[in-house]
This record gives C-alpha cells, structure tokens and sequence, in this order.
C-alpha cells in the first residue's frame, strides 16, 4: 500500500502537519460555534445588545477552543496548569485578534478600500491567515509546551 503524503514526510514535519491540522478544524467548529451561538443570543435573549452577544460567544469558543487544543491539538505536550494555560492562551488570541483588526483597519482606513468584498478579504482573508500563523506559533512557543526531559514526559504520560 503506498504511503500517503503526511507518512513520507520526516518526523518532526509529519507531527507539524498533524498539529496543523487539528488546529485548522478546532477553529473551524469554535468559528462554527461563535457565529452560531451569537445570533442565537442576538435574536433571542439579547436582542438588542449585539455587543454583549458577541463577546459571549466569543467566549464561549474561546474557551472551547482552549480545552480542545490542549486535549486533542497538543495533547502530547506538557501541561503547565489551567491558570496559567488558559490566561495565556485568552492573551495570545486577544493579539492574534489584534492583527486581524489591524489589517482591516489598515485596508479599510488607511487604504480607502471600503468595500464589503474589501473588507471581507482584508479582515476575513489576510487578517485571519496572520492571526491564525500568530496563534498557533505563539500557542506552541509559550501554552503548550514541549516535553525536554523525563520528568515532562511522565507528566504527559499520566494525563
């Protein structure tokens, strides 16, 4: 049976592809669930309060997203606790917003490129490849750590 693309690949680039992956379709179904659960907070008890909906449901995935990286994502990683975990976690997606906002901002004001398509490109295109490229380095480098020695390996092992 031949290999598959991911199988030829070396071992390091196999398990990033892996991570990719899995981070590519956790924020598929946290995109899901944000845009979902804001209309139906929009619509039903906070009609009227489009802000309030939002950062509910940005919450809410927010913290969906968490737990389902660090269970599946980078689940072979060490864990270094849920506090400091998920508050570096919400602070990294808060600047991976950032740049999203920025690249809207910068198409939209700076650049005069106003146009619902512009402005989709630019924040829903650009905005949202740089702040997920932000997301998942930043997430690898300080959240989900990786095993460097015995002790860490252990930890990983019981979980």
């Amino acid at each position: 049976m031949p290999l598959s693309l991911v199988e030829r690949l070396p071992a390091p680039l196999r398990v990033l592809a892996q991570e990719l992956a899995k981070f590519g379709a956790v924020g598929f179904v946290n995109f899901v669930l944000d845009v979902a659960l804001f209309n139906v907070l929009r619509l039903t008890v906070l009609d009227g309060k489009p802000l309030t909906a939002k950062a509910i449901s940005t919450a809410v995935a927010a913290t969906s997203s968490y737990f389902m990286n660090r269970h599946w994502t980078w689940r072979h990683r060490v864990r270094s606790g849920l506090a400091k975990e998920y508050g570096l976690f919400i602070l990294l997606s808060a600047i991976g917003l950032g740049i999203t906002e920025s690249c809207l901002a910068v198409s939209h004001y700076l650049l005069g490129l106003d146009s619902v398509l512009a402005d989709n490109l630019s924040a829903n295109g650009v905005g949202l490849v740089l702040g997920m490229a932000w997301r998942f380095w930043s997430f690898k480098r300080w959240v989900f750590l990786e095993v460097r020695d015995a002790a860490d390996e252990a930890i990983v092992q019981s979980v």
